[in-house]
């Protein structure tokens, strides 16, 4: 066994570091207003129903036009996408190291954008679009034709297969109706892709269809932002109602919108596996070089049992989770991520939890100042906190392994 980063993938992240420094840090410079103490306030339109500021988007656009042009933005997309089809195992390597920087225009937290993008929808419309569909790849990725991502509503979050959103067809078309929650980016998007129940029963995986719907449809509301945690918000309330469009609107097939929906989450649950062990990482090494220089009682607080043994705990804890995520992430380079969907729940699960406790550990080392804005911990805290629920709430998480563990529905316990 080779538990080394391959050559190639540790040539990149040096690569990176360079293009940071050279290109992004000095953008960052300019503009700090978005990352000290003023960040929520500087970056949130608090009288546009909490949405995220213009001159905030315009930056986040910067910096994702300079990593295209250096080559890196889409670096993890199939090449049909002018991307190098970077693996799994690259993708959440970089993942881990731009988020074990901190805060920074490199790697946003609150946006979720990166020099590398995150692209999960992408993939799928490369391999299930029409001709049509497929112009939808370059608009998401230089943001002038983007397409959100309906699939939570009110009443059904994790629970995906019990959608009450509707598609009924009349003739050539579709008419929906239904409601989606927590519709993220919907507000800037020029179309929605929207999940809805098509045929079959609640709770049957078949029957759901995916739909392109362009977003100034009528019918296709946006009602309001979700103001949450970490603000600003991009979280919005949508309703649908009567909203007809052709069936050439379908993404993939009729009834199979739920292969769509998961492969979107199943990009996304390891990836943020490895941003939260990342950002554990900045947390846990933070607080180590806080206590070593932060004298009380006449001494390094660093010589202080109580403040050594929760780092230690939660240190461990990432080393063994940062080599069980990259192992996961080599393995889904192999076989279909599906197959090992109790392996990518546990990165999932454990990861984000392991962040929260690694920001919340470091602010109480850091004492008062770690709970104040001048440092960054409270806000590392506030993302990481949504990852618990969202892409399946941990609680979805541990059931899917205990699915496979315990043998239910014919299900084994995947070996690595």
């Amino acid at each position: 066994m080779d538990f080394e980063l391959p050559r190639e993938i540790t040539d990149k992240l040096a690569e990176l570091d360079r293009f940071i420094e050279a290109e992004i840090k000095p953008l960052e410079r300019e503009n700090i207003q978005f990352f000290d103490h003023r960040r929520e306030h500087a970056r949130t339109d608090w009288d546009n129903d909490g949405a995220p500021r213009a001159e905030w988007r315009a930056l986040i656009s910067e910096m994702e036009r300079r990593a295209d042009k250096a080559g890196h933005l889409r670096y993890g997309l199939p090449k049909s996408c002018g991307g190098s089809a970077a693996s799994n195992l690259a993708i959440a390597a970089i993942r881990e190291h731009l988020a074990a920087k901190g805060l920074g225009l490199h790697n946003d937290l609150q946006d979720e954008s990166s020099i590398v993008g995150n692209f999960p929808i992408i993939p799928a419309l490369a391999d299930y679009g029409t001709p049509e569909q497929k112009t939808y790849i370059e608009g998401i990725i230089s943001g002038r034709k983007h397409l959100s991502f309906g699939l939570t509503e009110p009443g059904h979050g994790s629970d995906a297969t019990w959608l009450e959103t509707t598609g009924v067809r009349d003739g050539d078309s579709w008419v929906i109706n239904g409601r989606k929650r927590w519709n993220s980016q919907v507000a800037r998007a020029h179309a929605n892709l929207v999940f809805a129940r098509t045929s079959g029963t609640p709770g049957e995986a078949k029957g759901i269809t995916a739909f392109i719907v362009p977003t100034d449809t009528p019918g296709h509301n946006v009602l309001y932002n979700h103001w949450t945690f970490n603000m600003p918000s991009d979280h919005a309330e949508t309703e649908l109602k009567d909203v007809r469009v052709p069936d050439s609107a379908i993404l993939h097939r009729e009834g199979e919108g739920l292969v769509v929906a998961q492969r979107f989450v199943h990009e996304n649950r390891v990836r943020q596996a490895a941003a939260s062990a990342g950002a554990a990482r900045y947390c846990i090494q933070e607080a180590v070089k806080y206590a070593k220089s932060r004298v009380a009682f006449g001494e390094p607080l660093s010589r202080k049992q109580a403040i050594q043994f929760p780092l230690v705990e939660l240190w461990a804890e990432y080393e063994m989770l940062r080599n069980y995520i990259f192992r996961v992430a080599w393995q889904m380079d192999r076989q279909n991520p599906l197959e090992i969907s109790d392996m990518v729940s546990i990165c999932n699960f454990r990861a984000n939890r392991l962040c929260c406790e690694a920001a919340d550990r470091a602010m109480q080392v850091h004492g008062g100042m770690g709970y104040s804005r001048a440092l960054p911990f409270e806000h590392i805290y506030r993302h990481h906190r949504r990852y618990r629920i969202t892409e399946g709430s941990e609680e979805v998480q541990i059931r899917r392994v205990a699915q496979y563990l315990f043998g239910f529905s014919g299900k084994q316990a995947s070996k690595a």
